[in-house]
């Protein structure tokens, strides 16, 4: 239970961060989408700006009563409307990329609205796991209060010593004659000792302390 608590800020943390990549995938999008727009109404800008150049253009050339001039600016003409040409192709581009991206974004945001409530109910939930391990974890501690009350203080420290440094196995059966603990073979006399049960035991290796189990 103490793990559990002890885990619990970094399972949290780790949802929020699932939380988060989920949510800035959408805005990721989105910005996508912002931008491309941003470009199509530069290129349908630049297209206007190119007609009104081509419509004073012509303008002049009507005007013009100079053969050079008039080819001149038949020649400006036609490199403008090539270029209106181009810029407008990059518009129905820019326009199809914003089709493609429209999707992109309705399943980015989708999948943060989809995340975002797995992950508030996982949240709840883990709140939910922490008060009750707390509940349960006060009543375990005043419960091994109480046993630890009954037993030797000598005993209690070795115990809690073991506990602290074997990962929680202070106490693990004995199979044959092997420690379950370390796993090393003992001798037979440490063996019998467990056996009879007439003392603690520990075993030679870890230290552990060993029973016979039913």
């Amino acid at each position: 239970m103490k793990t559990e608590l002890k885990n619990a800020p970094l399972e949290r943390k780790d949802l929020e961060q699932k939380r988060a990549a989920a949510l800035a995938g959408a805005e990721g999008a989105r910005q996508m989408q912002r931008d491309l727009e941003v470009k199509r109404a530069g290129f349908q800008s630049e297209a206007a700006a190119r007609r009104d150049k081509i419509a004073r253009l012509k303008t002049q050339q009507m005007q013009t009563r100079k053969n050079e001039e008039y080819q001149a600016l038949a020649n400006e003409i036609a490199y403008s409307e090539k270029e209106v040409a181009r810029i407008e192709d990059s518009e129905l581009d820019a326009m199809g990329q914003l089709e493609e991206v429209a999707v992109l974004v309705a399943t980015a945001e989708a999948n943060a609205k989809n995340e975002e409530s797995k992950v508030a109910s996982r949240i709840t939930d883990l709140d939910a796991r922490v008060e009750s391990f707390k509940g349960q974890l006060a009543e375990v501690e005043a419960e091994r209060c109480a046993l630890a009350k009954e037993v030797d203080e000598e005993r209690l420290r070795l115990y809690d010593r073991l506990f602290s440094t074997k990962g929680g196995n202070a106490v693990v059966p004995l199979e044959g004659e092997v420690c379950t603990g370390c796993h090393m073979r003992l001798t037979t006399q440490t063996a019998l000792r467990v056996r009879a049960e007439n003392s603690i035991t520990n075993c030679e290796q870890c230290g552990r302390i060993l029973y016979l189990p039913r």
